[in-house]
């Protein structure tokens, strides 16, 4: 039987397959793996309670009597998502489960490797890449109070071919008090960071890499290794907009009905920052649906006094954000010059 270390170029050449239950594939996975579990999540449990209290022996049978009926369909999984494709099967440490699978594919003629180490191998390549990060081209660090539109101009940069890192996308949250309407942030840390290197992986290359400034913690994640700090060493673009701009920019993504409730409840959360009396008048604002009151008494009351309140830095060039295609055009023609020099 076959075996490989982990090498991020087998992403693209093989079907990658997870056999570890589904518990721990939603936990995190590599890239672009598929799920075909030898044992589901309570199985996993019962062998491995087996395993302690009788010994492997008693837990290999027992393995067995709950497996081998699995086996032809799970080949023909296998076989129908490969598309002839060469196959790299992975379980948590490369132990028993994708050494099983492993031989039942070569026994039924498909080329099959077994990942040495599993999925720990992997997450150690992942650990390393950030501790420490070293970027291949400068970090272009987008900054600016809340209401620019700076994940929009990030989308405009990205489908104008720019290297762009979308850190709240890949978080499922927008990294403020009201960060998680209409989202849903269940993913782990160590999800996050495979997102995130995959993400940094495919990103264009031999082109800075543009992202927007961040807290050290999304949400419930955090950026990994020193990631944050070698965001505070890159490029700094001061984004700058009128009031007005961006209030109805946070009107037009967050002034959606279904958004009622959920806001609610982020308000009562910054009520010791805004004040009990202004924390009320805004809820009133909010309850009869006066947006642009609303969403300017939270730009002017809450986010200008607690977002960038102590800038201690100089950016390294302003960006009017205005219009967000000239916006897009007047960087890129200002990271044409810091490349040229």
């Amino acid at each position: 039987m076959e075996t490989t270390p982990f090498n991020e170029e087998l992403l693209d050449s093989h079907l990658l397959v997870d056999v570890r239950s589904p518990l721990e594939y939603a936990e995190d996975h590599i890239p672009g793996a598929i799920n075909v579990p030898l044992l589901d999540n309570d199985e996993r449990v019962e062998i491995g309670i087996l395993h302690k209290e009788q010994g492997p022996y008693a837990a290999r049978r027992r393995g067995l009597e709950l497996t081998a009926h699995r086996f032809p369909e799970m080949v023909r999984q296998i076989c129908d998502e490969a598309g002839g494709r060469p196959i790299l099967v992975y379980c948590w440490r490369g132990g028993l489960r994708s050494k099983t699978v492993t031989s039942i594919l070569d026994l039924a003629g498909l080329k099959a490797v077994q990942l040495i180490g599993g999925y720990k191998s992997y997450r150690h390549v992942v650990s390393e890449y950030f501790t420490p990060y070293t970027p291949k081209k400068p970090l272009i660090v987008l900054h600016g109070m809340t209401g620019i539109g700076k994940t929009t101009l990030l989308q405009r940069l990205k489908e104008r071919g720019n290297s762009v890192l979308d850190l709240e996308g890949l978080a499922c949250h927008r990294g403020s008090a009201f960060g998680q309407l209409g989202l849903n942030q269940d993913l782990t840390q160590k999800r996050f960071e495979t997102l995130l290197w995959d993400a940094i992986r495919k990103a264009p290359a031999g082109r800075p890499l543009i992202l927007e400034g961040e807290s050290e913690r999304i949400g419930r994640v955090s950026l990994p290794g020193d990631f944050y700090q070698k965001m505070a060493q890159g490029i700094r673009v001061w984004c700058h907009a009128t009031l007005e701009t961006r209030v109805r920019r946070l009107i037009e993504e967050y002034g959606l009905p279904e958004y009622k409730e959920e806001m609610g409840v982020a308000l009562q959360r910054i009520r010791k920052k805004l004040g009990g009396k202004r924390c009320d008048e805004l809820a009133g604002n909010l309850e009869r649906w006066e947006m642009e009151e609303f969403m300017k008494g939270l730009v002017c009351d809450y986010y200008d006094k607690v977002y960038y309140k102590n800038r201690t830095w100089e950016a390294d060039y302003q960006l009017d954000m205005e219009d967000f295609d000239r916006a897009a055009g007047e960087l890129e023609q200002f990271l044409a010059a810091q490349s040229a020099r």
